[in-house]
């Protein structure tokens, strides 16, 4: 059973208690009441329909446990846990120490977190959360292909999956999240939701299909396929597949119309968050109809996710520090593009930091002292850091197994 099964099913349970305990008595009169005219009797008179209390609702204990540790933390704390950071090495102790100093809601394990035989990972992760009940997401990309960390997988990748059955999609990412799973990854950054026919295009190699329906089907049975074993993540919303230039080093740009996009590079997101993907991946991608801000740091993107396409989980960006590796100068700021970026929306950023982030503004202290200014001079609301946190809260609460209350 899932841990979202359990957590319905404790729900329910309580519910049943209360609908048990809260029937209301209603006194009517006994076949021996005295008839009308009788000395001492009364006409009995139907009186109004009783009222009958409605029971209170079920408590969510993953949501009261949210709540309440929300409650407990300080600004900052929830800041920092809205990040997702890289650190280099698989020496388990200097990772958890860096998780823990900086107070992080996520790790990134890139090439260079994999030990010499990848099995060892097991071991590693298991370390990395101070709390077991409230563990660090721990994410990989994980396509499989040209885009793996852990070696070990040979499951098919979109290079032979766009064109066989999506059944097939469905078999290599159920094997690929085991493997995951069993290295005890949390989230796979693996399902690419782009699409496009253009085989010239940056992304082309690592779509699941070169149309809207092709890509749709495949990336709906690769959710299927993580399910229950890791959280799903599509990337790369918008949709990478609108232009053919590479955002790891520039910010693809597009004037494809709202209406367009909707019968074209959306179809693959909804059918992937019809699935049930718990995450999507922002791109730094510009489409100039809709906004000319990068839909990573654009409010109007997040909203078509959430009000559009009905998406309720957690929305993080892409490595933030390739804004900055664009060269535009509005991006040259770290700190400004985080701000923006949990403004328009984001749940979560991501960096894959280097060894000298302090020199490009991105120290993850820093970081959080920008935001918290951003929140104490009113750029920044401190209930959208408050909604962002709390979403966390809950899926890392989930993840944990545990239904206890905080203890604080």
């Amino acid at each position: 059973m899932t841990n979202r099964c359990v957590r319905t099913a404790v729900a329910a349970a309580v519910g049943v208690v209360m609908l048990a305990g809260c029937s209301v008595p209603v006194d009517f009169p006994s076949e021996s009441a005295s008839t009308p005219g009788e000395a001492g009797s009364a006409a009995f008179t139907p009186s109004a329909t009783p009222t009958r209390t409605s029971p209170p609702a079920p408590v969510d204990p993953i949501e009261q446990y949210a709540d309440d540790r929300l409650a407990d933390m300080s600004l900052r704390q929830r800041i920092s846990s809205l990040l997702m950071l890289h650190y280099p090495g698989t020496d388990a102790a200097q990772l958890r120490d860096f998780a823990a100093t900086n107070d992080v809601g996520g790790l990134i394990l890139m090439g260079d977190n994999i030990p010499e035989v990848p099995s060892d990972l097991a071991t590693i992760i298991p370390q990395l959360s101070e709390d077991a009940g409230l563990p660090i997401l721990t994410a990989i990309d994980q396509e499989g292909g040209i885009v793996r960390r852990l070696r070990t997988d040979e499951f098919a990748a979109a290079s032979t999956l766009r064109t066989a059955p999506p059944e097939a999609a469905r078999d290599a990412f159920h094997n690929r999240a085991d493997l995951l799973a069993a290295a005890g990854v949390s989230v796979n950054f693996g399902i690419v939701a782009d699409q496009t026919p253009d085989t010239s295009s940056f992304i082309y190699s690592r779509v699941l299909g070169a149309t809207p329906q092709d890509a749709a089907a495949r990336v709906a049975a690769a959710v299927e396929g993580e399910r229950g074993t890791v959280l799903s993540t599509l990337k790369h919303f918008p949709g990478h597949g609108a232009s053919p230039a590479d955002s790891h080093s520039s910010i693809p740009s597009s004037d494809l119309p709202l209406a367009d996009w909707s019968a074209t590079h959306a179809v693959p997101f909804e059918a992937g968050i019809d699935a049930g993907a718990e995450l999507v991946m922002f791109g730094h991608l510009r489409f100039t109809a809709v906004d000319t801000a990068p839909a990573s740091l654009s409010a109007r993107w997040h909203n078509i996710l959430r009000d559009d396409l009905g998406f309720e989980g957690i929305s993080i960006t892409d490595d933030m520090l390739m804004l900055q590796d664009s060269g535009e100068p509005d991006f040259a700021d770290a700190g400004l593009n985080a701000i923006t970026a949990l403004a328009a929306g984001n749940t979560m950023l991501l960096y894959v930091l280097p060894a000298d982030a302090a020199s490009l503004g991105a120290a993850p202290a820093h970081l959080v002292d920008v935001i918290e200014g951003a929140v104490g001079d009113g750029r920044l609301s401190e209930a959208t850091i408050n909604d962002a946190a709390h979403r966390l809260l809950v899926e890392r609460r989930e993840l944990s197994g545990q239904m206890g209350p905080y203890e604080g």
